[in-house]
C-alpha cells in the first residue's frame, strides 16, 4: 500500500535531517564556532523541497534511495550555503531565516562567509566520496551537473543577475532568465540528479528536464506570491522583503491574478512532463506542493 503524501515527505524530511547532521562536521571537532554554524545553517529547518524531488526522481528511474540520499544531501547543503551568503549585508541583508536569525547575525559575517565556502565544498566532496553511478563517467557528469547548477551559470549568476535588477522594470523574459539559474537551475540538478542514480534513457532525462524546469520556475512565481501576502510568522523569513527592497517580482510585474495564473500553468505543464512515466505518483504530488503551499 502507498503512503500518503504526507507521510512519505515527512520520513524523509526525517531521514535527511539524519544524513545531514552524519556529514555535517560535529561542533566539538575544531574550528568548533565554524562546525557549530554549518549545523545551524542546515539542520531543523527547511522544507527538504530539493532532496524531496531527488527521491521523487529516483523513484522514476529505480534508483537505491541509499545513493539518492547522498546527491539529495549534496544539493541541500548548497542551497543552505547559497541562503546564508544571500541573507548577508552585502546581498539582501536578512535577518531571519527558518524561523530564527540568520547565520550572520547569530555568527558574524566572517563566520557566515565561511559557512557558504565550507558548505559549498562539503557538497562536492559527497558527491565525489561515495558511488552514485555504475558508471564512473556518468558520475563525473553528475559533479559537472551540480557545478554548472551552483556556479556563474546558475544560482551564482541569477543572484548576480538579481543584485543588478533592483528598481530595474524587468520583461517577463528577463525576469523568467532570472529565476531560471537562481531559483530554478537547483532544483533542475535535485531532479536530474536523483534520476542519475538508477537507470535513465535520453527521453526520460528530457521529460524530468522540462518537469524541473517548470517546478522550478512555479517555486519562484509562488514565492513571490507569499512574499506580497503571507505574514513573516507564516514564512519564517522577512515578508514584503522584495517590493521594500524594490526588486522586480512575477507579482509586481503580472499583478497577483495574473502571478497566479502563471503558477498553475506552469503546474499543469510539470504534470504533462511526466504523465507517461510509470512511478510518477510523488513528483506529480511534489508539483502540487509547490503550486498550492501557504509558507
Amino acid at each position: 500500500m502507498t503512503t500518503d503524501f504526507l507521510t512519505w515527505s515527512t520520513a524523509l524530511q526525517t531521514r535527511m535531517e539524519v544524513v545531514l547532521s552524519n556529514q555535517l562536521p560535529t561542533a566539538d571537532i575544531a574550528p568548533k564556532v565554524l562546525h557549530q554554524a554549518m549545523r545551524y545553517a542546515v539542520l531543523e529547518g527547511g522544507k527538504r523541497v530539493r532532496p524531496l524531488l531527488a527521491f521523487a526522481a529516483g523513484e522514476v528511474t529505480q534508483a537505491d534511495p541509499a545513493r539518492v540520499e547522498i546527491v539529495a544531501a549534496a544539493v541541500e547543503l548548497i542551497h543552505a550555503y547559497s541562503l546564508v551568503h544571500d541573507d548577508m549585508p552585502a546581498m539582501d541583508n536578512d535577518v531571519l531565516r527558518r524561523g530564527k536569525p540568520t547565520c550572520h547575525v547569530e555568527f558574524g559575517e566572517a563566520t557566515a562567509l565561511l559557512v557558504g565556502d565550507s558548505l559549498q565544498t562539503l557538497a562536492f566532496d559527497l558527491l565525489a566520496s561515495h558511488t552514485l553511478n555504475d558508471d564512473p563517467l556518468q558520475q563525473l557528469h553528475m559533479i559537472k551537473l551540480l557545478a554548472h547548477a551552483s556556479g556563474s551559470r546558475g544560482m551564482a549568476g541569477g543572484q548576480a543577475i538579481d543584485l543588478a535588477s533592483v528598481g530595474v522594470a524587468l520583461t517577463l523574459p528577463e525576469l523568467e532568465f532570472m529565476h531560471i539559474h537562481k531559483t530554478g537551475a537547483l532544483i533542475r540538478a535535485a531532479v536530474l540528479l536523483g534520476a542519475y542514480c538508477g537507470q535513465t534513457n535520453l527521453s526520460q532525462i528530457e521529460q524530468l528536464d522540462h518537469y524541473a524546469k517548470c517546478v522550478g520556475l512555479a517555486f519562484q512565481v509562488v514565492d513571490d506570491i507569499l512574499d506580497a501576502s503571507a505574514p513573516t510568522a507564516t514564512l519564517g523569513k522577512t515578508a514584503g522583503k522584495d517590493a521594500a527592497d524594490n526588486k522586480p517580482t512575477y507579482v509586481s510585474l503580472l499583478g497577483m491574478a495574473d502571478a497566479k495564473s502563471l503558477a498553475a500553468s506552469l503546474h499543469q505543464d510539470a504534470l504533462a512532463a511526466i504523465q507517461d512515466f510509470e512511478h510518477n505518483q510523488r513528483l506529480r504530488e511534489l508539483a502540487d506542493f509547490i503550486v498550492q503551499r501557504t509558507f
